[in-house]
């Protein structure tokens, strides 16, 4: 069946007004970080998780309050500590003495938006009690299964500069982010927008619904959409594949990786692309769209050896080397 890429382009042009309201509602409390808004919008276009690291004060927990605010949808702030149990996540069983029976008190992640805030502040076993919802969107209490709403999105943040009484996220756990995201400072005219609106007792940070969850499904219908052509699927099989194979591609690297990137990543990596080109007004996947969101798809799973610590290259330097050597189609 030939698919019509100009016929997806109106779709997209017609729906654009929808993300462009989204936009400006966050824009109304968060200055710049344009960055981290378009990865956000991401994730909720891919029905996904996004992990966030960057250090205090870069308006994290409050970009993912306000794009919670712009949705007509329940929201819940989780604080993770190092007292924090799994039944505190997800709920726990209470029994009735008066009856003998147990009734289910289901937990704050029965809600469409989860912000983690500072998740590697808990345990492994608080952790891992996020893995079962975030992969199977359902949450086991007792011997009962119960399915989340739609749509569910874990938002989580993490601090990366300050270690003691934190707990390293687990490789299963952090592969189940579809971006990892790193935010950097404001430049010094948003700062100065920072100052004059946010330097007072009670700074005004009202937004409008704008969005409800039925226009939630039909963008994420529209993404699915977007055409890419074989030569570009080709380009991020073969990113990919660079990170598991780097000396098939004349790479110099194979000492430098310990474990390449899964096929969790080739998926997000579609997904993401496409996505991308819808936020850009596109109809259609480009190899730009794939480069621009590649790096916060793959830097949490490229996992380096002792050699690559030892040369001071990160994950980060390893991507970047695999997208500039591999052939753009």
């Amino acid at each position: 069946m030939a698919i019509d890429v100009k016929k997806i382009g109106e779709k997209v042009e017609r729906e654009s007004e929808v993300l462009k309201s989204v936009r400006t509602e966050i824009g109304k409390v968060i200055v710049g970080q344009e960055y981290l808004i378009e990865r956000l919008l991401i994730g909720l276009l891919c029905n996904n998780h996004i992990l966030i690291e960057g250090v205090p004060g870069l308006a994290k927990t409050l970009s993912v309050t306000t794009l919670s605010q712009t949705i007509q949808a329940s929201f819940q702030r989780i604080q993770f500590t190092p007292d924090l149990l799994p039944a505190d996540l997800v709920g726990t069983l209470i029994y009735n003495p008066r009856t003998g029976e147990f009734t289910t008190k289901k937990g704050p992640i029965f809600a469409n938006i989860i912000l983690a805030d500072e998740i590697n502040r808990a345990p492994a076993k608080v952790q891992s009690a996020l893995l079962e919802a975030m992969q199977e969107r359902q949450v086991t209490i007792g011997k009962e299964s119960h399915a989340l709403d739609d749509p569910f999105m874990v938002l989580a943040t993490q601090n990366p500069i300050e270690q003691e009484g934190t707990y390293p996220l687990p490789e299963a756990q952090v592969d189940r982010f579809m971006l990892k995201i790193v935010i950097t400072y404001p430049t010094k005219d948003e700062e100065r927008l920072i100052l004059q609106r946010m330097a007072g007792s009670s700074p005004r940070l009202d937004v409008d619904r704008v969005i409800e969850p039925s226009d939630i499904v039909r963008l994420r219908e529209l993404t699915d959409e977007i055409y890419m052509d074989e030569k570009v699927e080709d380009y991020i099989i073969n990113i990919v594949q660079a990170t598991r194979a780097p000396g098939e591609y004349d790479l110099d690297l194979a000492d430098l990786i310990q474990y390449g990137a899964s096929p969790r990543a080739t998926i997000y990596l579609a997904m993401a692309s496409r996505a991308h080109a819808l936020l850009q007004g596109r109809g259609y996947v480009t190899p730009q769209d794939v480069k621009s969101i590649g790096m916060d798809v793959l830097r949490h799973r490229v996992i380096v050896t002792y050699e690559a610590e030892a040369e001071e290259r990160s994950s980060e330097d390893i991507v970047q080397s695999i997208f500039n050597n591999v052939a753009v189609p």
